[in-house]
């Protein structure tokens, strides 16, 4: 079978942080990547290979790479990636691409990390560099679930706040239990409502504020419009910076 455009990769790791999500560690070659990007991850399903976009989660310098993935039950990849054991093989495209990265991104004062489920995949490996805590004074990570179990990577996202101090500010959502310490309801209505502004204690402004978004088509369109309607921020496009940078996660 022709496996052009991809290089063996052997499991190091595969941590099942619930029944659906799990994260994969994988160590095989790839070109020099930017924090945020995506890789492809393929296996031969009946002499077929199947291949889909996942992004990477460690940082561009870390040698082993990693994806945080949730099983689609009816997908044909995502179940049978969930069951690889260390030592397994899994087929890792040779580059990374996606312009889900900081160097896309124009300056600001500061930096809004918007994401639901597993899309907090990219901005994971985003805090993890040197990058934007060179470029913002601030850095807010914001991340919605469903269940306190989906809160995932609070081990890294504690040792960024050791690292950093006041400087991240973190703000978790659980929409369908009742959490000390975590929003209700959805992103776009806590920006709507100024919850998410009086938790951060700065405003979301043209003149200071950029946002990246990523994670479910709803959520990212629905914020993108808020945003853009009530905030008076615009798309960021390479023709025409704006402070908007998102990504769909399916």
């Amino acid at each position: 079978m022709d496996h052009a455009g991809f290089n063996s990769g052997r499991v190091v790791e595969n941590r099942h942080w619930s029944d659906s999500l799990y994260s994969l560690r994988v160590e095989a070659p790839i070109k020099p990547f930017k924090a945020g990007q995506f890789a492809k991850l393929a296996l031969s399903i009946a002499g077929e290979l199947v291949a889909r976009p996942y992004s990477l989660v460690n940082s561009p310098d870390d040698m082993v790479l990693e994806f945080y993935s949730i099983v689609i039950p009816e997908g044909p990849l995502s179940p049978r990636l969930a069951a690889l054991s260390t030592g397994d093989t899994v087929l890792v495209s040779q580059a990374a691409n996606g312009f889900l990265v900081l160097d896309e991104v124009p300056a600001g004062r500061d930096l809004w990390l918007l994401a639901t489920g597993t899309g907090i995949g990219p901005f994971l490996s985003i805090i993890r560099t040197d990058q934007p805590w060179s470029r913002f004074e601030k850095v807010i990570l914001v991340h919605a679930v469903r269940h306190r179990y989906e809160l995932t990577y609070q081990d890294l996202i504690s040792e960024v706040r050791a690292r950093h101090g006041e400087r991240f500010i973190t703000a978790p959502f659980v929409s369908r239990e009742k959490i000390k310490g975590t929003f209700s309801g959805r992103i776009p209505e806590a920006i709507d409502r100024g919850r998410l502004e009086s938790h951060v204690q700065s405003i979301i402004a043209p003149g200071q504020s950029q946002v990246m978004i990523c994670g479910n088509p709803a959520m990212v369109k629905d914020t993108t419009a808020l945003l853009c309607e009530h905030k008076g921020l615009s798309k960021n496009r390479r023709r025409t910076p704006g402070h908007i940078t998102v990504e769909n996660y399916w």
